[in-house]
């Protein structure tokens, strides 16, 4: 088991039906404007958290927040979390440069993300 070897949770990403309305809330929240700010994501950096808007609940279909786990090895720790009983929900996928992330749900369907950067 590497649990020593986690970054914890850095990374939360909200899907949000109308991104507009939502940005201003966000940026009234964390006191920044958004460093990243497209149609299909809008992401900010506030005390070394990262909080993402994912319009309609982007091409992965979330209905409610994923707290994501920074992870040093992506592929051992989802490894890890299979063994232990939880399911693979979004298969490990690299979302451009050079991170790679997945998605688990537990045992009673919560679902947990995991980031590595590589």
């Amino acid at each position: 088991m590497t649990g020593s070897s986690i970054h914890g949770v850095k990374t939360v990403l909200h899907p949000v039906s109308d991104p507009e309305k939502a940005k201003a809330v966000y940026a009234a929240l964390l006191g920044v404007a958004p460093r990243n700010d497209s149609p299909y994501y809008v992401g900010f950096e506030a005390g070394g958290q990262h909080i993402g808007l994912v319009p309609g609940g982007g091409p992965q279909g979330m209905t409610s927040p994923v707290a994501y786990w920074h992870v040093p090895d992506l592929e051992a720790r989802l490894a890890e979390l299979t063994a232990a009983g939880a399911t693979v929900k979004e298969p490990l996928h690299d979302v451009g440069g050079g991170r790679l992330v997945a998605t688990v749900t537990d045992p009673d369907g919560n679902v947990l993300g995991l980031i590595q950067d590589r």
